[in-house]
């Protein structure tokens, strides 16, 4: 099961770097970024799903009361026309119209960071093929993988802090 996918998790501008100085984390990060972005997204299109429904209802409930009562609408003759403009005229219409255009537009930018996303993973791939060519030869020291990792991390965490904030400051 999917846990809900804070907005304080995702960078997007962090998260699609690439040091490729440390190619292995990378490599060990991607996996787990993939799996928050596409989590972002399914929650993303399940708010587009629901915003959607809301809409259709809320459209029915309309079309239901401005044929059952045309006078308090204006309505002299309803026909299909009229009904329509008047359903997109109620001002409960619009704040759902809204609230769905919202949603789509969250929905696309959690696809578009997916996208982005798998473009990282194909960019690590033909980094790691051009390492293997020597493409950046130069002197090396082994260096400590899990340090690196542990380094990583609490950076990571250092930048989720920073965009928390505790209590109101006046």
């Amino acid at each position: 099961m999917l846990t809900e996918v804070k907005e304080v998790d995702l960078n997007y501008e962090q998260d699609i770097n690439i040091d490729e100085t440390a190619l292995d984390l990378e490599w060990k990060m991607q996996p787990m970024l993939m799996m928050r972005y596409c989590a972002h997204m399914v929650h993303a299109k399940k708010a587009l799903d629901l915003a959607s429904e809301r809409l259709d209802v809320l459209k029915a409930k309309l079309d239901k009361e401005i044929r059952s009562n045309p006078d308090k609408y204006g309505l002299a003759k309803i026909t299909e026309v009229a009904l329509e403009n008047t359903i997109l005229l109620q001002p409960e219409y619009e704040e759902a119209n809204k609230e769905y255009i919202e949603a789509k537009y969250e929905y696309e930018m959690a696809q578009a960071a997916v996208r982005a996303m798998d473009q990282k993973k194909s960019a690590l791939e033909n980094l790691v093929k051009l390492l293997g060519m020597s493409y950046f030869a130069g002197p090396t020291t082994p260096r400590d993988l899990s340090e690196e990792w542990e380094k990583k991390q609490a950076e990571r965490q250092r930048e989720i802090n920073k965009m928390i904030k505790i209590g109101k400051e006046n």
